[in-house]
């Protein structure tokens, strides 16, 4: 797949996670590529900060201070967007959170919950609220962040792991049953990358030997083109590569 930027004037980007690390990265590429940007975030000041760089270069940003805990605050995000803009081009379901990285039946139950929350109950009412706004673009693309963990079965990663692969689920039934229509859904593996994420993950890293925000996203953009024909895949970053799940027909 071509890596180069594609052209998203005129196009609707609701990003969640949107206030630093890839999120915030991602949504200051759309801008710069020519969508307006929905920024979602719990976090106000990295929001601001987005904000004034997007307009900073000419860009348009609406900022939602929201935490993905409140899973009613979502529905009506998607109200919102349906009576001011009446379709939505691209989501990026970013927001996530690592939980404990320990033995499974040593995470307490309010950890567990937490992570399941926002992880993918969170994703699951982005996916319905804007399902039919999606739907309304003449090339919706929807992007779901994953991980490695997903299929891996690592130790003391499960409940991070177990979510993640949910994800893939979703997504994958998601395309398979908008595969006829104009809207493309893909899951991301956005590999190792300089966030303050993975700096709670592995604490002991050199966070110089990794890709940083920025990079990453740089290669996750592509799969918001108008051009882009893939869905129900794997977009491998690491190795910029897809990975078929055979979808069903």
């Amino acid at each position: 797949m071509s890596l180069a930027k594609p052209d998203l004037s005129g196009r609707l980007a609701l990003v969640t996670g949107a206030s630093r690390g890839i999120g915030y990265q991602f949504a200051l590429q759309l801008a710069e590529a020519g969508a307006e940007v929905i920024a979602v975030a719990r976090t106000v000041g990295g929001l601001e900060e987005l904000d004034d760089s997007i307009k900073e270069k000419g860009g348009k940003c609406t900022l939602v201070p929201l935490d993905l805990k409140d899973l009613e605050g979502i529905d009506r995000l998607g109200g919102v967007i349906a009576e001011r803009w009446g379709k939505l081009d691209i989501l990026m379901a970013n927001a996530g959170v690592l939980g404990t990285i320990s033995p499974v039946g040593h995470v307490k139950a309010k950890t567990f919950d937490e992570l399941m929350t926002v992880n993918l109950n969170s994703v699951w009412r982005l996916i319905r609220t804007t399902d039919p706004l999606l739907r309304q673009s003449d090339a919706g693309r929807a992007i779901l962040m994953s991980s490695s963990v997903a299929h891996s079965a690592r130790a003391y990663w499960g409940p991070y792991a177990a979510s993640k692969a949910a994800i893939e689920i979703l997504g994958r039934t998601w395309a398979a049953e908008t595969e006829k229509t104009p809207l493309r859904v893909n899951n991301v593996n956005p590999g190792a990358t300089r966030t303050h994420m993975r700096a709670q993950a592995m604490p002991g890293e050199k966070a110089e030997s990794l890709p940083t925000a920025q990079e990453t996203a740089s290669k996750i953009i592509p799969l918001t083109s108008p051009e882009l024909t893939q869905t129900g895949m794997l977009w491998d970053v690491p190795t910029q590569s897809w990975q078929n799940y055979h979808l069903p027909s």
